[in-house]
């Protein structure tokens, strides 16, 4: 199978949520960069680090079947030549409850490689509401680390 190119950082992140939604793990690892360098942290997770340990982590929570539901907004976007980082919030249902929403919180890497843009680092958190975001005002945060 030949890997997909993804031209845009937008693009490899719309895959990546595409196949999140649809539990597809060969979908989901054709978004990682293949690197033994690749982070992934899931919310209230370990870090998790290589193809191996991010494919596998994948496998698992994809072996319960496409029953999530994913909404992505709030993104704030950089990019330079080699890199962009995508933070965003993910508002995560179960199919049949939309109501019920588990709000997170993630940073997404990309790089520029000879086969495209790849994720080389996911990382997300738990959120406490699914509206909260701060802009860029000089409020104390409430956590700091």
């Amino acid at each position: 199978m030949r890997p997909t190119a993804f031209p845009t950082p937008q693009d490899a992140e719309q895959a990546f949520y595409e196949a999140l939604q649809r539990c597809d793990l060969e979908a989901m690892m054709a978004v990682w960069a293949e690197d033994e360098e690749i982070v992934c942290i899931h919310p209230g997770g370990p870090r998790l680090t290589g193809l191996r340990a991010v494919r596998e982590s994948w496998r698992e929570i994809f072996s319960g079947g496409p029953s999530l539901r994913v909404q992505v907004n709030n993104i704030v976007a950089t990019q330079a030549m080699l890199v962009a980082v995508h933070n965003v919030q993910e508002n995560f249902s179960i199919a049949g409850n939309p109501k019920a929403v588990a709000p997170a919180l993630a940073t997404n890497v990309y790089l520029k490689t000879a086969a495209g843009w790849r994720m080389i680092v996911h990382h997300a958190s738990p959120a406490s509401d699914p509206g909260q975001t701060r802009g860029s005002t000089h409020e104390k945060p409430q956590v700091l680390h």
